[in-house]
């Protein structure tokens, strides 16, 4: 039976803080993720290059090398564990065989580390969601579903600690959306379709997860609102567009803890301050250290409540230093060390505030990441049991709520940003309440060529 969130597991502005939170998740390996102490979570790829039968060697190599040369430096710097997650190349997750291979040499690249260093460390297996490479995508079956999911349960059975996704569900129509910053469309795209692709999705990963002893961690609406923060970095849409999505994405993020999921969720999911704030779990978050993947405006302020703090993904390339991984392992250590003696020393409260202090007053998409704003906005989510309609009620809290700190001078926007919010707010009041009302308003406007309103529970 699904959960249901109807209060915040964090109330107190003081207790929503890095490294900590109301329902910590301890891997086998010891590591209390929640517990007291931020850990680094470190993620890596393959440098360009094919993969099929006859380089599939050289690319397990590889991975056997990068998980070597992190740990071995986690280990020279002291780190108190290290959360490793493995995102899957396409190849590894259609020809699970490549996926199920490398998972294993991560897992004893983990088990070899500690029994040589002593070195705590856990694995999150994230295979890339296939479905979408069918056209349209097919959503619930299919040969790319039954390969992901033989390449989830083979690992979990291995011992992964942790399953995640990106999941795809709503991104035929949101991408769409995100061009035209079309925010009814893109409330269609993930209040609609995403929140019930998520329950099906989810439903089954929990399943597997929990059959197979590891954890269903969580998910990331990263085609969706981090694409949002990427077009708004080069300037193709406006912040404000980018900053409503953020909270947007929440209730479909939160849909997979609805089914059972229980954290650490994916570090390329900025919405997860406000999971945090809702469920009481642990959340990865990425900024600054995660510049080698793709550059944002949240830089300090995502560390502020995270429990894992990652680099995003590198590929293994040499710097003049050493290789990019673990260059970037380097890099979240000294990052996770700072927080953690400045919470031994009585300071995490100040370090928290200076983070977020030195992103938020700069970008409206680092303003609804504050821990405030966070707890403000999610006590009223969290009110709403609807998904639609909490979706539509995330856009118009956001709205209002940048709104008023544009009109304070408390974050920095441009001088057409109050004319968006304005535009935002009258497509979203015209949102009938009726998810199926609202279908049948906007069908018309979609390309029923791109997608199977069946694979959502639809009629076509």
């Amino acid at each position: 039976m699904a959960k249901k969130f109807d209060k915040l597991a964090i109330n107190n502005l003081d207790d929503f803080i890095y490294g900590s939170c109301p329902n910590p998740v301890t891997t086998r390996s010891g590591m209390v993720i929640g517990g007291g102490t931020i850990y680094p979570e470190i993620n890596f790829t393959l440098p360009g290059m094919d993969v099929n039968d006859q380089t599939i060697d050289k690319a397990l190599g590889i991975y056997s090398n990068i998980i070597d040369g992190v740990l071995k430096r986690a280990a020279e710097l002291y780190a108190p564990g290290v959360l490793v997650e493995f995102e899957t190349v396409p190849d590894f997750t259609e020809h699970p065989k490549y996926g199920i291979d490398a998972n294993r040499i991560l897992l004893n690249g983990i088990k070899e580390a500690a029994d040589k260093y002593g070195l705590k460390a856990a694995l999150r297996t994230t295979p890339n969601d296939l479905r979408e490479m069918s056209r349209p995508p097919v959503m619930r079956g299919g040969k790319y579903w039954d390969t992901m999911l033989e390449l989830y349960e083979q690992c979990a059975k291995d011992g992964s600690d942790f399953l995640s996704i990106e999941s795809t569900g709503g991104k035929e129509i949101n991408d769409e959306a995100l061009v035209k910053a079309d925010i009814r469309k893109a409330i269609f795209a993930m209040g609609v379709l995403g929140c019930r692709d998520m329950e099906y999705l989810w439903g089954n990963l929990v399943k597997l997860s929990d059959a197979n002893g590891c954890f269903a961690a969580g998910d990331s609406a990263c085609g969706f609102a981090n694409t949002a923060m990427v077009l708004a970095e080069k300037g193709f849409i406006p912040h404000v567009f980018a900053a409503v999505m953020r909270v947007v994405a929440v209730p479909r993020a939160l849909v997979a803890f609805e089914q059972g999921a229980v954290g650490p969720s994916k570090d390329c999911a900025y919405e997860g301050p406000y999971l945090k704030a809702i469920t009481g779990s642990p959340i990865a978050m990425e900024g600054k250290s995660a510049a080698g993947a793709h550059l944002s405006p949240v830089g300090n302020i995502a560390a502020a409540v995270a429990d894992t703090w990652s680099n995003e993904s590198i590929q293994q390339v040499k710097l003049l230093s050493e290789m990019a991984p673990v260059v970037g392992m380097e890099q979240l250590v000294y990052d996770c060390r700072l927080m953690n003696v400045a919470k031994e020393k009585g300071q995490g409260l100040m370090m928290r505030d200076l983070l977020v202090e030195s992103d938020a007053p700069l970008d409206v998409q680092a303003w609804v990441l504050r821990p405030d704003v966070v707890l403000k906005i999610a006590g009223e989510l969290v009110k709403e049991q609807d998904n639609f309609l909490r979706t539509k009620l995330a856009a118009k809290l956001t709205i209002n709520e940048l709104r008023d700190a544009i009109k304070a001078e408390k974050v920095k926007a441009d001088r057409r940003d109050m004319k968006w919010l304005d535009k935002m707010e009258k497509a979203v009041d015209k949102i009938p309440d009726d998810p199926e009302q609202f279908y049948a308003e906007i069908k018309p406007e979609l390309d029923m060529d791109k997608w199977h309103p069946k694979g959502y529970g639809l009629k076509a």
